[in-house]
């Protein structure tokens, strides 16, 4: 299972990557989209929308179960993935490729509180 260093992890299996203009996309690892299985419909937060840390921001639903998606930091949605809504399956395909949701995170320092790969590995054993 690839574990891309380039990002940082939660807990509940969401990755941050920060891009150059200081927003940060959001998506689901890989171990995360292996235990969901076939994903068939994912329901996105609206932009604008303001997300509190650690809370649940949008659901992935797959022919097997649904989970919720957290924030992995408290900020504002400004771009959503049409590709994943129109194509669920592109997560099973590359769950690092698939971000879900582009935020403006509140604190730029609390993505850097948050697990590198190495972490993230061992969390997940």
């Amino acid at each position: 299972m690839t574990i891309p260093a380039d990002r940082k992890y939660t807990a509940s299996h969401e990755w941050v990557r920060t891009e150059a203009d200081g927003t940060i996309a959001v998506g689901i690892s890989d171990f995360a989209q292996d235990a969901l299985g076939d994903i068939v419909f994912v329901d996105l937060p609206k932009v604008g929308q303001e997300l509190a840390a650690a809370k649940d921001c949008c659901v992935i639903e797959s022919v097997k179960a649904a989970g919720d998606v957290y924030a992995p930091v408290a900020g504002v949605v400004v771009e959503v993935n049409q590709a994943v809504i129109d194509a669920p399956d592109s997560i099973n395909a590359n769950a690092f490729d698939a971000w879900l949701f582009k935020m403006k995170p509140v604190n730029a320092a609390d993505v850097d509180a948050l697990m590198s790969a190495e972490d993230y590995a061992k969390n997940i054993g």
